[in-house]
């Protein structure tokens, strides 16, 4: 399956914000929130598995420098959820 653009992405999070608010509760910009986090981190690991899978394709001669390329990739993923999670 092809990974969803991000027009496809915010349609997505939109519907399911539409089921939140729907079913209004104290809670609901809480989970509104979090459904808005969960389509960014989603997106944004799924973009990094791209681009660590396309590295990895591009430097298939040099091994080497595909791992340093994807361990940089898996490094910014890392802080980045961490810099999410923290604006909870």
């Amino acid at each position: 399956m092809p990974p969803l653009n991000l027009k496809e992405r915010a349609e997505k999070t939109a519907r399911e914000i539409q089921k939140i608010i729907a079913s209004s509760t104290d809670e609901t910009s809480e989970k509104v929130a979090a459904s808005i986090e969960a389509a960014i981190i989603n997106a944004l690991v799924e973009e990094r598995q791209r681009c660590a899978s396309v590295a990895f394709h591009c430097c298939s001669e040099d091994q080497d420098k595909a791992h340093k390329v994807a361990e940089e990739i898996r490094l910014v993923k890392s802080l980045l959820i961490t810099n999410l999670s923290s604006m909870r």
